[in-house]
């Protein structure tokens, strides 16, 4: 089976920063500090790692050897404009990675920024709503029938080409236009909502996108999660959810020299993010039941969560891209409507497989 794989790395640094390309009297202008993390995503050539297997570990040591000088440091000494844009540059300039495709910083848990090598910037910011809701058209006896809630959080998403900026879109900026949004939609029942009538997280999405896109030409995607485990992104033309489950696992690299710790058998809880793209059912308000998903998945998450994966028929060995190749295949004709998978052994470190998904980026 064809598809695209990306490797992807996640490293922390801590680091104080003053930025003054802000208006004067922004809070960000004073000297001030953050617990960033940095992040790449690559498609490796064939062969470049010193075994079949070593890529991940590869790029993540590379990765951490990159941010070193930046941690515990003052970013003004290092970066004259330590924006999240201008640290990205500086990472994408620094890394000795082949392939990348994305250099990403997040300065909070709420925000972030991923560059591509064309200084095209992918900007996004989270917010909370602690709400409830119910679904008037699903079966007798679902229980999204019942009233209930959820702490949704939502991604606004912004897209642009940055050219020789220093800084995109000001985050401040989107929170301004995010303020009226959440005096309406937090504590509050969303049935109540004019036009939330059928609040699924597609709906709530596409309602966001028509809120917000004519303040906010450069919004790209909308994303909301129902939960930590599911939710849905919208940008005013295609639907796309995902659903989330962790596996514990175990597992032995055959191709790693036998010295190597990586021969032995050792474990993973990994994070495996399942991504679906269907239209959108006008009656139900949602392309796929995310209850349906887990219940298609459920034979293959049974085959590898407690399991040794070094013994899968038809896996060589389970590292990261075989095993997402692996699950691909396994899956195919249980979810047909699936286009992507991202696979994480720890925080931000795996693979991403896509086959026609869009390359959505979402927080780790």
């Amino acid at each position: 089976m064809s598809g695209r794989l990306l490797y992807t790395a996640a490293v922390p640094f801590e680091s104080a920063r003053r930025v003054s390309v802000l208006p004067d009297g922004h809070r960000a202008r004073r000297l001030h500090g953050h617990s960033f993390l940095a992040k790449i995503r690559a498609e490796l050539p064939v062969g470049w790692s010193s075994f079949p297997g070593a890529e991940l570990d590869t790029v993540r040591d590379q990765l951490i050897s990159t941010v070193a000088p930046l941690d515990f440091q003052s970013l003004n000494d290092i970066v004259a404009e330590p924006t999240d844009e201008n640290l990205a540059r500086w990472v994408r300039k620094a890394i000795r990675t082949p392939g990348v495709e994305q250099i990403g910083i997040q300065s909070t848990t709420h925000s972030g920024v991923d560059l591509d090598p064309r200084d095209h910037s992918h900007i996004w910011r989270r917010f909370l709503l602690q709400s409830a809701h119910q679904l008037p058209n699903v079966p007798p006896g679902h229980k999204c029938g019942r009233m209930h809630g959820h702490g949704f959080e939502i991604l606004l998403h912004a897209n642009q080409d940055l050219g020789a900026k220093a800084l995109g879109i000001d985050y401040d900026l989107i929170d301004k236009l995010w303020e009226p949004i959440h005096r309406e939609l937090d504590h509050a029942c969303l049935n109540d909502v004019p036009g939330l009538s059928n609040p699924t997280s597609e709906v709530i999405a596409a309602w966001l996108w028509g809120r917000i896109k004519p303040e906010l030409p450069t919004l790209s995607w909308v994303t909301v999660y129902e939960t930590a485990q599911c939710g849905a992104n919208y940008d005013g033309n295609q639907y796309r959810i995902w659903k989330e489950v962790t596996l514990d696992s175990s597992l032995a690299l055959r191709f790693a020299p036998r010295n190597d710790p990586r021969h032995r058998i050792h474990g993973h809880t990994y994070t495996l993010r399942l991504h679906l793209c269907a239209p959108l059912d006008e009656v139900m308000g949602w392309t796929v039941d995310f209850g349906d998903v887990k219940d298609l998945f459920t034979p293959v998450f049974k085959r590898i969560d407690h399991r040794p994966l070094h013994e899968l028929p038809g896996l060589e060995q389970p590292d990261v891209a075989s095993l997402a190749h692996w699950i691909r295949k396994e899956v195919a004709s249980l979810l047909p409507s699936a286009d992507r998978l991202d696979l994480y052994e720890t925080r931000g470190c795996g693979a991403i497989l896509s086959w026609g998904g869009a390359d959505i980026a979402l927080p780790i």
